[in-house]
């Protein structure tokens, strides 16, 4: 559930859009290599929170899922914000979902769910729900739950909007969102036959370094928002499993994990730091399939697709 929820925003236009990212960009100093390739206008839309590159084919696309409030639908998206499809998984009841991770375990394409947000710190319990992605789109198609898993958190309530998934260390990783400094939680990643277990409890094994809380002169300057402008709003592990993507509402933060490492070991080292300038409410982050790239989009329509190399 979005911190800034309450909060209204002008839809800016696609010249709003390239003109703030230009002024931001030089003004302070942020990645010139930001790419704003698409505005995302569909109305299905509305709340983009999760964010996961979709498998097969040789052209990169995009699997994408509302905020709270949403049916349990899933939609995908090509590089230019065009509609691609979408699906419904059966058996589910979206509370809050706030991030999506796609993997590939024993052959099989796969996208996690998390439906952990808890803005209020009031749920005693979340949910992790995984599917096998479908690899042809007809029509609307229904996606049975493979397995799912109910989280307690050990030490109560944490507001997660971050998910990650590596498949070579067999772990999920999770990030709270408004702990400072954020908190890394680590569960096992089931086996697709997992038997439903009734709870599982996380592991909490790091806590982020370099994640830049906002001085007194951010405060000022962003006063609607500027204490939540590193709040963690989504992760992402990149296909070669050497990279955490970490996103906040105002950057990316990058992790290198080198082969002799845990992702507890690799958090602790300071990251690379990538900015993209203006974007409202960023809450969605992937890596690219194909390419040596992450690509970001937010919560407004129209939702700007941007694409970030590294």
């Amino acid at each position: 559930m979005n911190t800034l929820k309450g909060m209204r925003f002008a839809r800016p236009t696609l010249c709003h859009l390239l003109g703030l990212l230009a002024l931001f960009g030089g003004a302070c100093g942020l990645a010139a290599a930001a790419q704003l390739r698409a505005l995302i206008q569909q109305d299905t839309l509305q709340e983009i929170s999760g964010m996961a590159r979709a498998h097969g084919g040789n052209r990169t696309s995009f699997w994408l899922h509302n905020d709270s409030g949403s049916s349990a639908q899933l939609f995908r998206i090509t590089t230019n914000g065009k509609s691609a499809g979408s699906a419904r998984i059966t058996g589910a009841t979206p509370r809050d979902w706030e991030d999506m991770a796609s993997f590939v375990l024993d052959g099989t394409a796969g996208l996690l769910i998390a439906d952990t947000g808890d803005n209020g710190g009031l749920r005693s319990e979340v949910e992790l729900l995984a599917v096998r992605e479908p690899a042809v789109l007809k029509g609307t198609p229904s996606l049975p739950i493979a397995w799912r898993r109910t989280i307690r958190w050990p030490e109560g309530p944490r507001d997660v909007e971050a998910l990650a998934v590596d498949v070579q260390q067999r772990q999920i990783l999770l990030i709270s969102k408004k702990r400072v400094p954020a908190e890394l939680w680590a569960l096992p990643l089931p086996d697709w036959n997992a038997a439903r277990v009734a709870r599982s409890e996380p592991q909490r094994i790091a806590t982020l370094n370099g994640i830049e809380q906002p001085d007194a002169e951010a405060m000022v300057a962003f006063s609607t928002n500027g204490r939540f402008r590193a709040q963690v709003t989504a992760a992402d592990i990149d296909p070669s499993g050497h990279w955490l993507a970490v996103l906040t509402y105002q950057r990316i933060y990058l992790y290198e994990r080198r082969n002799d490492e845990s992702w507890a070991d690799a958090v602790q080292s300071m990251p690379r730091r990538l900015d993209f300038g203006w974007l409202p409410q960023a809450e969605a982050l992937c890596f690219d399939a194909h390419e040596r790239a992450i690509w970001v989009t937010s919560e407004r329509l129209p939702a700007p697709l941007l694409r970030l190399p590294f």
